[in-house]
């Protein structure tokens, strides 16, 4: 009977050594600048960022991850996969993440396409907030890029402001305060 209750408790023991491992904490000083970095959240939650530095000894440019002041309210300790790098159109070797992509087209396409905007949450994120801090809506400038994406660009050019909320449906999904789908 005593070798019967061992077991389980054995088992629980392993299991909880395999997943105190595999729920690691993510340090954004402590990620790889050039393939972690960029587009990661730490466990505390807030995003990583990357930074260049020239190095005093060999004069090189060389980059560090560092941890920014930006919260994400949803996530944290989270890497972003390869996948939705590529289907984002976004690269983790950018110093500093601009609003400035928006005015290029392929980015916003790519951005928009439902590879990325069903997918990659935190991605789209951390756009729709960089959308919002220029008075763009990203839902809808998503839906005028899809539809005329040369409008799309006059319209953020614009003094209007760019695109703005509305009733805007993106592949069959209607506009939300910001992506949530984590």
């Amino acid at each position: 009977m005593a070798s019967s209750t061992k077991l389980p408790l054995i088992f629980i023991f392993a299991c909880s050594l395999f997943l105190k491992g595999a729920l690691a904490e993510v340090v954004c000083e402590k990620l790889l600048a050039e393939t972690q970095c960029a587009f990661g959240i730490s466990s505390s939650g807030k995003r990583c960022v990357l930074e260049n530095y020239k190095n005093e000894e060999s004069g090189d440019l060389e980059y560090t991850c560092k941890t920014s002041e930006v919260e994400v309210e949803r996530l944290s300790a989270y890497i972003e996969t390869d996948n939705c790098v590529d289907s984002c159109g976004v690269d983790r070797r950018f110093v500093g993440i601009s609003s400035d992509a928006f005015l290029v087209p392929e980015f916003t396409k790519s951005l928009c396409s439902p590879a990325c905007y069903h997918n990659c949450p935190n991605i789209v994120d951390l756009y729709f907030n960089l959308a919002a801090g220029e008075g763009v809506y990203l839902p809808a400038l998503c839906q005028k890029q899809k539809s005329s994406p040369k409008r799309a660009m006059f319209e953020l050019l614009s003094s209007s402001g760019g695109a703005t909320a509305d009733d805007t449906v993106v592949d069959g999904v209607a506009p939300s305060p910001a992506p949530s789908s984590y």
